[in-house]
């Protein structure tokens, strides 16, 4: 039995880098492999009446430590500096925007249809408003730089705003200028935790000469996260800001780092974190589809009532971005179809309280609103060739 799991694993996983591999050539997302590649997993083992243990537990397991590396990996590739700026500054524009118009957007429908009050309906509806960076990222890989850093900025971005706007809307009752104020005392907080992890994993990655040190920085990293996070602090907001920093550590406008002497092997150690980084990254992710795909209902897939709120909700999304990207204006093509929803929509949705769950927005919406906005997204770059690095594709960024 221990023999034929590690196989199955073992050539699931292989498959899935066969996937990741092609997917730049096929434009197929590997999302939709991979979770085919779970439903079919699910059912040879049901016609071969093979017993599986129930695995929904170590699905919100994997989907944060999956979230976690994604931001961290997708920071990692960002150069920051003066001239970013403006492509920063239009990414969060798009993020922030396309969050809060589809969140209250929705929630009104919700609240139209089933009479629930506000905050319950926009709990529901905020995990289908976030552009899951586990997807867009990935898939961005054949863009031009310029293009792919705006969509990393983006969903990252797009999931740290949509967990700060959802751990706010699940836990404040009463909001008001209290809460507000707690909140930007919250990132202030997490700024100067980012800026003092950065040193102190910046100092180990040099000091350190055990032959095992990048797991131990890991982990460590992922143990700052949950605490964060259980205090209600923006946790994802660090990973991404100790990516950048880190990533960018001799930009620091600190004359003691820049003249520092081993800084140039500090770069080499960071470059070697990145690289252990992306593996990891990887095999959790795609883990956590595969799992996904194992655990889809297929009745539940094929429903027909969920499937009609799920492509109306999908072209609302795409309706959305149409206005706001042309409103930062900002190239549709293609940035338009590069919106999917995915692995944050999922823990989010795992995360609402029983008594607050909406009987509509449930696992069969979800997963078609995740295949759909996919889908979408395969269509609309399956015949965008690679793009080069043009200087008109630059100053689209630089107004």
């Amino acid at each position: 039995m221990t023999d034929t799991i590690i196989i199955t694993l073992t050539v699931l996983v292989l498959l899935a880098y066969l996937f990741d591999i092609t997917s730049q050539k096929t434009r197929i997302p590997s999302i939709i492999l991979l979770l085919f590649l779970g439903w079919v997993a699910k059912q040879v083992s049901d016609m071969s009446g093979v017993m599986i243990p129930d695995l929904s537990a170590i699905l919100p397991v994997l989907g944060t430590m999956g979230l976690v590396l994604i931001v961290l990996d997708g920071a990692l590739e960002l150069e920051f500096n003066r001239q970013k700026l403006p492509l920063i500054g239009k990414s969060t524009g798009t993020a922030l925007i396309s969050i809060l118009v589809i969140s209250f957007a929705l929630a009104g429908a919700f609240r139209h249809i089933t009479g629930t009050d506000y905050q319950t309906c926009l709990m529901n509806a905020i995990p289908l408003a976030i552009i899951s960076s586990a997807i867009a990222i990935p898939s961005a890989e054949s863009l031009s730089s310029v293009s792919r850093e705006f969509i990393i900025y983006e969903s990252s971005l797009s999931d740290i705003f949509g967990v700060l706007i959802f751990n706010f809307v699940l836990t404040e009752n009463n909001p008001g200028i209290h809460s507000v104020t707690n909140l930007f005392f919250q990132l202030l907080l997490i700024l100067i935790i980012s800026f003092a992890a950065t040193l102190l994993l910046a100092f180990l990655l040099y000091r350190v000469k055990h032959s095992v040190k990048f797991i131990p920085i890991i982990i460590l990293i992922l143990l700052i996260y949950s605490i964060s996070k259980l205090y209600h602090l923006p946790a994802l907001l660090f990973i991404l800001l100790f990516g950048l920093f880190i990533r960018n550590i001799d930009e620091l406008n600190i004359k003691s780092l820049r003249e520092w002497r081993y800084m140039e092997n500090l770069k080499i150690e960071v470059s070697r974190f990145k690289e252990l980084t992306k593996e990891m990254t990887f095999l959790i992710r795609v883990l956590f589809f595969l799992l996904f795909g194992f655990m889809i209902d297929t009745q539940n897939l094929l429903n027909k009532e969920t499937a009609i709120w799920a492509v109306a909700i999908s072209a609302g999304i795409f309706v959305t971005r149409i206005l706001y990207l042309w409103l930062m204006k900002l190239p549709l093509k293609p940035l338009l179809f590069i919106a999917p929803r995915g692995l944050i929509t999922i823990l989010l949705f795992l995360s609402i309280p029983a008594s607050s769950t909406l009987s509509m927005v449930n696992q069969s919406l979800i997963t078609q609103v995740i295949i759909i906005t996919a889908l979408v997204m395969m269509a609309g770059t399956i015949n965008t060739k690679k793009q080069t690095d043009k200087v008109e594709t630059d100053n689209t960024f630089q107004e």
